[in-house]
């Protein structure tokens, strides 16, 4: 019988601790770093107190800019001790985007890599806070953001008004263990822990408030949907800030006991060759990173035979993608996760033993102890199987809202604790979901509803196309008109017109794009996501044209 877990990540990790101490908890093949759940556990214990050194308090809020360095699993693990809210901020953010985030979160303290991808971070903080510079480390007074008191920069070098992390870990050690441990007994499953802000696609990002028990408990579901055990080692290229690492990846691991090996940042190369060392059971990835592992010229010459599960979630999986994940790379027991940050993240999940057909069709049934229905968009009406609706799911995975937005959580969760996703989907009388589309995403040409997704899978059938997204565009006669984004395989040379005579006579007219564009690559989100948004913007400049 499915189970949840009353517990809070501080004490997850102790349990852990002592029923799996020696077995290895985190590895970073790249560095020869190798951590046990006792020592894991260890060290996350002498970060909680050192940001109770700080004299961070429970439910402050500490944001954390880095991609998936230890330092990262160790504040994790360590706020979930010492009960701060743990404020992940997407690598990809620039001045702007961190300046709303700091103040609209009420951030006390960051803590930030130095530079991410010869961008340094330092700098666009002292642009917007320019008062770092001349203040002591922890009395940092800024009119733009004034609650912003400490800066904690993950590396040794010392800069002008900040704390380096040894600093933290030497606070640390001057903390007893007994102020450590009335503070993880103080908190509760049920205090809010994790604030992830949607990608704010439209409007503005929202911080989604998760607590314990959302994370504890979806973590433990989805490793058990996954048959993963403590005899598993997962590979975790997806980045920590976003909840497929954090959630699916990290939680999921601990949960169970199985040893994480992360990717720092993303190198198909690099997943390979850790796969083969480290002899990962599983992988976790969005599905343009399948695809960049798979077309690497020597893939043939890595072995991946410990290969036996993982996740693709974040888009849509063509099949051909899927049958060499699970051929080719050996996961024949991959699955495909659906969720989003505001379901922490995982409502539906395929099993290991379902067919290929379910793996690519569909986004598998609701989680354990999870429920899911489809609604008549804008309503609570459910709809026949088979009918498509939008996806509104209820239980223990549900966010607790949106940070001082009590008007945008009353839209997402109704009166019942119904979150209504904002995605299109259809049921069958198995309880599998197929999803075809975003509300906002679903293209009406003349009267016509045509879905994206529809279209994506037919043209990536196309022997020269590697990938293909699908968006509506706007047109004076009809409403809207399709236009497809298209990234040919290497070394391959595609026409429009090859495109249309493939479609012709295949798929209806209408559906037929009207506009061609060929791209070497789309615009993503530090996740993994395609930012169509940022398409339609592009397609408005080239049509213009």
């Amino acid at each position: 019988m499915p189970v949840l877990l009353n517990k809070t990540i501080g004490q997850l990790l102790e349990e852990r601790a002592e029923q799996h101490g020696d077995r290895e908890a985190v590895v970073y093949a790249d560095r020869n770093l190798r951590w046990s759940y006792k020592e894991f556990n260890q060290i996350c214990r002498t970060v909680a107190k050192g940001l109770m050194g700080l004299g961070i308090k429970k439910g402050e809020h500490i944001a954390i800019w880095s991609s998936n360095k230890p330092e990262w699993l160790e504040c994790q693990f360590g706020t979930g001790k010492m009960g701060a809210v743990l404020v992940t901020v997407n690598t990809d953010y620039r001045t702007a985007e961190l300046e709303y985030l700091l103040r609209q979160s009420d951030a006390t303290t960051i803590i930030l890599m130095e530079q991410f991808r010869n961008v340094s971070y330092i700098e666009m903080l002292y642009e917007i806070c320019p008062e770092i510079r001349t203040s002591k480390p922890g009395e940092l007074s800024s009119e733009r953001l004034p609650l912003l008191k400490n800066i904690i920069i993950l590396g040794e070098h010392a800069y002008p008004g900040t704390y380096c992390w040894n600093d933290i870990i030497h606070l640390g050690q001057l903390v007893e263990d007994s102020e450590l441990d009335k503070r993880l007994n103080d908190l509760k499953p049920e205090d809010v822990i994790n604030m992830q802000y949607t990608s704010g696609t439209t409007g503005f990002p929202k911080g989604v408030m998760l607590t314990h028990y959302n994370i504890v408990n979806n973590g433990f579901n989805i490793a058990e949907c996954m048959k993963l055990t403590e005899i598993d080692r997962l590979c975790i290229p997806v980045p920590f800030f976003h909840c497929f690492g954090c959630v699916l990846g990290t939680m999921a691991c601990v949960s169970v006991g199985a040893a994480m090996v992360p990717i720092q940042e993303f190198s198909p190369k690099e997943v390979l060759q850790v796969i083969q060392d480290e002899k990962c059971t599983a992988l976790h990835g969005v599905p343009t990173m399948f695809i960049a592992e798979l077309n690497l010229p020597d893939f043939n010459s890595y072995n991946l035979s410990s290969l036996r599960t993982g996740i693709m979630a974040g888009s849509n999986c063509p099949i051909e993608v899927m049958k060499d994940v699970m051929n080719k790379m050996g996961a024949n027991e991959i699955t495909i996760v659906y969720g989003q940050t505001e379901s922490s993240p995982g409502i539906t999940q395929t099993r290991t033993d379902d067919s290929i057909e379910i793996k690519v069709e569909t986004v598998g049934r609701a989680l354990p102890l999870v429920e899911v229905k489809i609604c008549e968009p804008g309503t609570n009406r459910e709809v026949l199987y088979g009918v498509q609706g939008e996806l509104c799911t209820r239980g223990y995975h549900v966010m607790k809202g949106y940070y001082n937005n009590p008007q945008a959580t009353k839209e997402a969760i109704d009166e019942e604790g119904w979150l209504h996703t904002g995605d299109l989907a259809v049921m069958d009388e198995n309880g599998y979901c197929r999803i075809t589309g975003r509300l906002k995403d679903m293209i009406i040409r003349g009267g016509e509803n045509i879905y994206p997704r529809e279209i994506e899978e037919f043209i990536y059938q196309h022997p020269k196309v590697l990938d293909v997204q699908v968006i509506g565009v706007p047109d004076e006669v009809y409403g809207e008109e399709v236009m497809a984004w298209i990234i040919p395989k290497q070394g391959e040379i595609l026409s429009v017109q090859d495109i249309r005579e493939y479609c012709a006579g295949r798929i209806s007219r209408h559906k037929i794009p009207r506009f061609i564009e060929f791209i070497d690559s789309y615009p993503m989100t530090a996740s993994g996501k395609v930012q169509k948004f940022k398409l339609r913007v592009e397609s408005k400049k080239v049509l213009a044209r």
